[in-house]
Order: C-alpha cells, then sequence, then structure tokens
C-alpha cells in the first residue's frame, strides 16, 4: 500500500455535455491522469465502466446488469473496488470518476462508507478529494421546475428510479464541495449572473467557478478542481446539516439579479392542520425548500421538509435528544449534542424549526407571515403536550422517527 492514499476527485452533472467537456479539459492538463467514467446503457438495462487516460487506448471496461433503481450495488460491487486497484497501481496519478448523469454525489459517498476492496477498507486505499459537480446554466431553471420522474422524461435511469429531474438537481448542487457553472446563458449577461447567484443561494458552503464554453485554460481549471482537499468525510447530507450544527442557508432577502433567499427559525412548534392548510402557499413561487422542523402533535421526531419541482416531501430525520432517554444519547454524534446544546430551550428543549426558501422575486415578508401563522397561539401553548397530541393531524402515521437522529440526512 503506498504511503499516500491517491486523491480521486468525482465529478457528477446532469447535462452531460458540459461534464464531459471538463472532463476532457481535466485530461488535456494532466495526460497521466485516469478518468472512470460510468454510463447507463440499453435504455436503463444496466451499466459500462470504462477507464480512460489521454493518449492511450482503453484500460478497463465493466458492464454491469440492471441495477433496478440501486446505484449503489454496481458502486460498491464492482465500479468503487475497480477504481480502488487501479489507483494502487498508479498511486501518483490522480484519478477522476465519472459517475453516470442521474446519480447524486450523496450516493456515491454512501457507497464508499463501509466498502471493502480484498479486504481492506475502501479509505485505506483511496481518499476522496472533492465532490464537483458541474452545471449548464441555460437549463438550470427548466430544470428545477420539472417535477417529472427520470422514467417520464426518457432519461437513462435504474427501472425503478422515481426521483424527478429536479430532485436530482438539487442534490447534486447542494452536496457538492465545488460547482462548476458551464457556459453563458442564451439570454445574455443578467440572466447568466443570475444562475450564479442562484448556485450561491442553493449552495453557499461550496467552492464555485464560472468558465465560458469557449475558450477553457485547461491548465488552470486542473489547478482549480484536483488536489483542492475540500471535501470533509464528517459533512452530513443536506436534510441533516441542521441538526448536526451546520449552516443550511443563508439569509438574503435584498434580491441578487432577483434571487432570494429566506431562513426561518423559530423555537414554538406548528400546529399540524394550519401547516398542512398552508404548505402549498408557503411555497408559492419557491425554487427550493429545505430543513428540519416540529409539530404539535408529535414532538418526538424530527420532520425532514423538502421542496423542488413543485413537490413537498416530508420524512423523519429521528428523534429530538429531548424525546431520547439519556442513556442512549452517546448514540448521536458529538456535533449532534453540542448543536442541541446550544440549541437547547427551557420549555422546548432541543426542538427548533429551521427552514431555508430560495426562489426568484420571493416576498420574504409575506412568507415569514405565513410561517408564523402556522405556529401555536400563546392560548394553545398554554393548552401543554397532552392537548397537542389530541389535535387532529393530516400527518399522523406519517413518519417513524427511528432511535436517533440520521448523520447522513434524507428522509424516511
Amino acid at each position: 500500500m503506498p504511503m499516500e492514499r491517491p486523491a480521486v476527485t468525482v465529478l457528477s452533472g446532469l447535462w452531460s455535455g458540459a461534464t464531459h467537456a471538463v472532463a476532457r479539459a481535466l485530461l488535456a492538463a494532466d495526460p497521466s491522469l485516469l478518468l472512470v467514467r460510468c454510463d447507463l446503457t440499453d435504455g436503463r438495462d444496466g451499466y459500462r465502466c470504462r477507464v480512460m487516460r489521454a493518449g492511450t487506448a482503453q484500460l478497463v471496461e465493466l458492464r454491469g446488469a440492471p441495477l433496478g433503481g440501486d446505484m449503489s450495488l454496481a458502486l460498491r460491487g464492482e465500479i468503487l473496488p475497480t477504481l480502488a486497484r487501479l489507483a494502487n497501481t498508479r498511486p501518483y496519478q490522480r484519478v477522476v470518476l465519472l459517475p453516470p448523469a442521474v446519480v447524486e454525489p450523496e450516493t456515491v459517498a454512501a457507497a464508499c462508507t463501509g466498502c471493502v476492496v480484498d479486504g481492506v477498507p475502501l479509505e485505506d486505499l483511496i481518499r476522496v478529494d472533492s465532490y464537483v459537480t458541474v452545471v449548464h446554466g441555460d437549463f438550470l431553471l427548466d430544470a428545477l421546475n420539472t417535477g417529472d420522474d427520470l422514467v417520464r422524461l426518457g432519461i437513462p435511469a435504474g427501472r425503478d428510479d422515481r426521483r424527478s429531474l429536479a430532485e436530482v438537481a438539487v442534490r447534486q448542487i447542494e452536496y457538492a464541495d465545488t460547482i462548476v457553472l458551464w457556459g453563458s446563458c442564451a439570454g445574455g449577461p443578467f440572466d447568466t449572473a443570475q444562475i450564479h447567484a442562484l448556485l450561491h443561494h442553493l449552495a453557499p458552503w461550496a467552492a464555485h467557478l464560472r468558465l465560458a464554453d469557449d475558450l477553457v485554460d485547461a491548465t488552470d481549471l486542473a489547478t482549480r478542481l484536483l488536489d483542492s482537499g475540500r471535501h470533509r468525510p464528517e459533512t452530513p447530507g443536506t436534510l441533516a446539516r441542521g441538526i448536526e450544527g451546520f449552516p443550511l442557508g443563508v439569509h438574503e432577502p435584498s434580491p441578487t439579479y432577483d434571487v432570494v433567499s429566506a431562513v426561518f427559525r423559530a423555537c414554538r412548534p406548528f400546529h399540524p392542520r394550519r401547516l398542512h392548510q398552508a404548505y402549498e402557499a408557503i411555497n408559492n413561487g419557491v425554487l427550493r425548500s429545505r430543513g428540519h422542523l416540529w409539530l404539535a402533535s408529535q414532538p418526538d421526531v424530527i420532520v425532514a421538509w423538502e421542496f423542488t419541482g413543485g413537490g413537498l416531501t416530508l420524512g423523519a430525520l429521528g428523534r429530538w435528544q429531548a424525546a431520547t432517554p439519556e442513556e442512549q444519547w452517546h448514540h448521536f454524534s458529538d456535533r449532534r449534542r453540542l448543536a442541541a446544546s446550544v440549541e437547547w430551550h427551557p420549555y422546548y428543549d432541543d426542538r427548533h424549526h429551521y427552514l431555508v426558501f430560495i426562489g426568484i422575486d420571493l416576498d420574504v415578508a409575506a412568507l415569514h407571515r405565513a410561517l408564523t401563522r402556522c405556529l401555536l397561539t400563546d392560548a394553545e401553548l398554554a393548552d401543554g403536550q397532552e392537548a397537542w397530541r389530541a389535535y387532529t393531524d393530516p400527518f399522523a402515521g406519517r413518519f417513524t422517527p427511528g432511535a436517533i437522529a440520521m448523520p447522513a440526512g434524507g428522509a424516511t
């Protein structure tokens, strides 16, 4: 085993033309670079994985069986082990993994966890240097407004893959630690600047690069994308960021090229019926909202809130620390316990709301008023938890909180 683990850059993107252009530029800058490219083939019937480098023939090719919507099986079973073996035999060459266009970076990260190659944990053989997502500015807004799933749109994916195009787009952007905006928008400089601002609001924690599509300095691009060391494995998935103490978004109610981002935080619980009646109005004009909340009728569960492509998904992120026996608190991460300590309230304990709303020309004041009206009133608060649990709850039975919060995020 080499002393220094080979560095792997994961290069994702829904728009293959732009993603492949970035990959070609990296190969041009470093002829010794290994590019592991995976494609879904034969109309969602399987995958093909090729390993290439500049100036040489294809090194190896893998063909996989139908995925049934689970790319993680292919990643753990063959793709990541092949990548690790290649990297181990060429310890001083950099590696770029180019997964299929519809694969989310978090899927790759999850597959890396617990993956064992020839009896050795994957993290002992390679290190992921960064997750890079390439975005084509001309198509991003259309993607974020598309609620149709991949199968309906005819995009190669697993046969049972029912994710919407908007879901894939935001998850690729939000998990990345580096985002490349490829090309200029056909509408002109204002539209390009608007997309750039939108990407900053969607992923304020990422490094952002903007490239023209007519002339790219390959050497400069490689310097900015490779060996950056930006990936932090301890960073949770997007939905769990807030409960783990990481920022979930930025509060910028003043528009930047008409793009607005608003953060809503409060401690008193939502009334389930009023929230259910208002959620469409709350997300009116919103491109993306995300975060977590709690319902007065279900005070044990952390409810994940995720809106994109015109659809709202609610799920369980686990239990609040206050609803978990103290002898089990050691199951929470150190960051989770620290975040709970900071958020601890003398009446609500660690329960709170943390929601982020991103859109174009959003009325932040109206949004805040709509959310505030869903909170319990003073009179309702005075009734106490036993009365809250008896509320008519349109969300009853929809959440299974589990024992602890999920460190990697994701609704269930």
